[in-house]
């Protein structure tokens, strides 16, 4: 893990490594659903015009068409909101999985992350709706450097994959070579069996932040980046639960169906040391505003994660 203070917005990753994989490869295209300049894939659209599909405010519409030419051989990438490519798109991608067609979807903006477009802009169940569905791939890379490499990883696997990508500004923790493996998660550091901090990708800021304070207050545990929810480091998870108090998971989600779904199925039906505990979004429509302050509001923090863990530790030591 590199240290230093650069931040910088993930999504803005993403045209980058299309354009460099589209000079060899040219089964690449890339669809948007008439939000290429909010995406940042417009220079994709201006450099490779044949390759470059505008459809317009018709998401399902979109998926169905990128279901189609994956049939024909080539590589789609929807690239949209994630409220969009993936929240609107439900049941034309339920068909693209169950063909195990080559389609490869990102949902940008994801969680609150566009939060002053107000909450039918908001991506809280992405991850949900796509880890449920067979023979899908669900990738929660979390800096810049990181999502280059998810979606390197992600065009070269076959298969449907969707990808949730952060808009908010993340810190650079990543060297710009890093790899990324699907199905294996990443300990970021590993000092402790006080606590574990299990988070996905687009919170990583916060998730950083609590370890920095559970740090400081003498506390020596885990942070730990899923990367991959579907499929999901099964053994990696077990490992952590056998040595911890307590496991956090951290999630820009509802914690109904996301990553605290994920490993409270994992961990059900054995005995575990750890008690796990979340920090993500309550079952409710969230507030507009900046994403920075609905999260806030809603107790996705450094801040909440500190109490959450700072507090289970004063409980054991009592008991």
């Amino acid at each position: 893990m590199e240290k230093n203070n650069l931040c910088t917005i993930p999504k803005d990753a993403i045209e980058s490594v299309l354009l460099e994989l589209a000079k060899t490869n040219n089964k690449i295209v890339v669809m948007s659903s008439d939000v290429s300049v909010s995406c940042n894939i417009e220079a994709f659209h201006k450099l490779y015009p044949d390759r470059f599909f505008e459809m317009g405010i018709a998401e399902q519409s979109t998926m169905s068409a990128a279901g189609g030419m994956a049939a024909e051989g080539y590589i789609p990438i929807y690239v949209a909101l994630a409220a969009f490519s993936n929240g609107m798109t439900w049941a034309q991608t339920k068909q693209i999985c169950n063909a195990n067609l080559n389609v490869k979807i990102i949902g940008t903006h994801a969680g609150v992350d566009d939060g002053q477009d107000g909450s039918a802009h908001h991506a809280k169940e992405d991850i949900s709706i796509s880890r449920v569905l067979p023979r899908m791939t669900v990738l929660v890379p979390s800096d810049e450097n990181e999502v280059k490499a998810a979606l390197k990883t992600m065009i070269e696997h076959k298969g449907p994959v969707y990808m949730r990508v952060a808009r908010e500004p993340q810190p650079v923790i990543h060297a710009r070579d890093c790899g990324f493996t699907i199905g294996k998660a990443e300990y970021l550091y590993d000092e402790g069996n006080d606590f574990a901090i299990i988070f996905e990708g687009t919170i990583l800021k916060q998730a950083l932040e609590g370890w920095e304070k559970l740090k400081q207050s003498g506390l020596s545990g885990k942070l730990l980046s899923i990367r991959s929810i579907k499929p999901l480091d099964v053994e990696c998870i077990y490992h952590v639960a056998d040595q911890v108090k307590i496991i956090v998971t951290v999630e820009n989600h509802s914690i109904i169906g996301g990553l605290y779904s994920a490993v409270c199925e994992c961990l059900a039906g054995r005995k575990n040391k750890a008690v796990v505990k979340a920090v993500g979004f309550p079952d409710e429509f969230t507030m507009s505003g900046p994403s920075s302050e609905i999260k806030e509001a809603y107790h996705l923090s450094g801040q909440r994660i500190y109490e959450i863990i700072s507090k289970n530790n004063q409980e054991a030591d009592y008991l």
